[in-house]
């Protein structure tokens, strides 16, 4: 096989790959899958895949030397996600990192040997990704994302950035059941803020321009897009729309604010890469998945535009402001 077929068998692979190949003689190799939602040129997908590398390399993993990664981008349904396992396993990984729902999913379906760690994903239990918490069992753990009940906290903070919004969409696929208990968290917090929330449940590029295009006719409107792995392959179809129709908009991920969005509430995405390559020098040095527990989110980031904010009229409180944790200007 010539080495252009080569590459273009391996698609998504980053160039840490061939760095194998300049391993010290003697020297054993480790092999890394890593399943991303976010595609190849997004700046947070790339910052997330550095510190998950720096964060390796202070446990004595470094690529080129003793480490090899493959990369996959822009896992983000089932198919892309079971076609990007398929040919991460074909290098016999030593560890499989998984983040999003398709991507654990895939990664689960196609072995039950090669350790999985995950992230970004919400109710694992629950989902049947792992037996408990404190035992997750079978050969996967990880990093849970947020609980459904953050709807209710989301609302508030919509409402303290823009006052003036009475009708809020709550957007998300509606495979997701942790988006569909966020909405119902949301709605019951709506009342005591004077303010009603919606549902749109959209499954594809054209329900979304639909639903977005349908709410900005709506007076004092506004849009939440639950954490979820559809809404973030969307991500910049969304911001297209809302910054067509003018539209505040808030979403779980700091990457949506730069790119052009209101505001967002999540986790720290960053300091859970570094708890998972934690956890991958664990399990490369011998520990196993099912002893090790699926850790939930201990850092969270409030981050604004203030640009955008400034763009749609609104004036955000010095109060809110302050309690910023990046304030985008």
């Amino acid at each position: 096989m010539r080495r252009r077929e080569f590459i273009t068998l391996l698609g998504g692979a980053t160039a840490a790959w061939p760095l194998a190949a300049r391993a010290q003689p003697g020297e054993r190799v480790r092999w890394i899958g890593v399943l991303m939602i976010s595609p190849d040129n997004d700046q947070l997908g790339r910052e997330t895949a550095a510190i998950f590398e720096q964060g390796l390399a202070k446990l004595g993993w470094t690529v080129g030397r003793n480490l090899a990664i493959d990369y996959r981008w822009g896992v983000s349904d089932i198919e892309k996600a079971r076609l990007a396992v398929a040919q991460i396993m074909r290098l016999a990984p030593n560890v499989i990192l998984a983040n999003g729902g398709p991507a654990l999913t895939a990664a689960q379906q196609a072995t039950r040997t090669v350790p999985i760690v995950f992230t970004g994903i919400s109710e694992p239990v629950e989902r049947g990704f792992v037996a408990s918490l404190a035992h997750p069992g079978g050969n996967t753990t990880g990093f849970a994302n947020l609980e459904a009940t953050i709807g209710g906290k989301w609302l508030e903070l919509f409402k303290e950035i823009a006052p003036r919004a009475t009708r809020v969409m709550a957007m998300f696929n509606p495979a997701s059941s942790f988006a569909e208990r966020f909405f119902r968290a949301a709605e019951a917090a709506a009342q005591k803020l004077a303010v009603e929330v919606v549902a749109a449940r959209v499954h594809d590029a054209a329900e979304i321009d639909a639903s977005v295009t349908a709410l900005a006719r709506e007076s004092g409107a506004g849009l939440m897009l639950p954490p979820d792995g559809f809404t973030t392959a969307y991500g910049r179809e969304i911001l297209g729309l809302t910054a067509r129709y003018r539209l505040p908009a808030m979403a779980g991920t700091k990457s949506f604010v730069v790119q052009g969005g209101l505001m967002s509430y999540g986790r720290d995405i960053l300091d859970e890469y570094r708890r998972a390559a934690a956890y991958v020098d664990r399990i490369l040095k011998g520990e196993k998945p099912a002893d090790l527990p699926v850790q939930a989110p201990t850092k969270f980031e409030l981050v604004i535009n203030l640009k955008t904010a400034k763009s749609l009229g609104i004036t955000v409180l010095p109060t809110l402001i302050a309690r910023a944790d990046e304030v985008i200007e």
